[in-house]
């Protein structure tokens, strides 16, 4: 059985939307019919842009932990489209490999610049926009942000105030703007079959798979929903 949504006249912005995930949500927010506004700090039509038809996004370069990058960003995309209904908080990356004695500072800066710092800058200067529109953020968590574990200790901490800024979001803007987090575990990319050569990719999740759930949460269909943490990690 599938299910099928009509965006129609809406606008959705998605950060990080060269990357392998981004590019799934853009393409599930296209074949819905919404107009996609992309931001990434890498260019289209580079080695590392994931997003195979770039030309059907509006594309806005900018650093999304820069907080006059974001701004202008925003206003840019709602000056130019005259409303904003989704914000999709996708940028985000992984570093681990040590134990927190052994983390450089430049190391915890640098996740929680791109994971947390810019799911907050972006959900901070939508929600005004959002709110005139009753939309909806869907942020990216993590499984891993649930508990502790060995070496990725500061990736976790980052995810997990994903979790919280959602649910913050979420009651600060009750019967406006929706907020729900997605928590995947190891995604099916070209990067983490680069980075784990040697691993077992049966139970890993295909983007396209994780991006239909973040659809659905912006969705009708999901209007009971906000404030939750959503697993997209397989029956593992």
């Amino acid at each position: 059985m599938s299910a099928d949504f009509d965006f129609g006249g809406e606008v959705a912005l998605i950060t990080g939307v060269g990357g392998a995930l981004g590019s799934a949500v853009a393409d599930a927010f296209l074949d819905a019919g919404a107009t996609v506004c992309g931001s990434d700090i890498i260019e289209p039509n580079t080695e590392d842009f994931l997003l195979a038809e770039p030309e059907r996004v509006d594309f806005y370069q900018a650093d999304f932990s820069d907080e006059a990058d974001v701004a202008e960003t925003v206003e840019a995309v709602v000056d130019e489209h005259g409303r904003l209904d989704y914000l999709l908080n996708v940028a985000g990356t992984w570093r681990g490999g040590t134990p927190i004695h052994e983390t450089d500072l430049d190391t915890f800066d640098f996740l929680f610049d791109v994971n947390l710092k810019t799911m907050f800058l972006a959900s901070k200067h939508a929600i005004p926009h959002l709110r005139d529109t009753e939309g909806a953020i869907v942020s990216v968590s993590a499984r891993t942000s649930l508990e502790g574990g060995e070496g990725d200790g500061i990736y976790r901490a980052t995810k997990a105030g994903i979790r919280l800024l959602t649910e913050t979001i979420a009651e600060e803007n009750l019967g406006s703007v929706r907020a729900n987090a997605v928590m995947p575990s190891v995604i099916d990319t070209p990067m983490n079959r680069e980075m784990m050569p040697d691993a077992d990719t049966e139970s890993w999740v295909d983007p396209r798979d994780i991006a239909a759930v973040i659809l659905f949460l912006c969705s009708d269909a999901a209007t009971v929903t906000s404030g939750a943490a959503v697993p997209v990690y397989g029956e593992v």
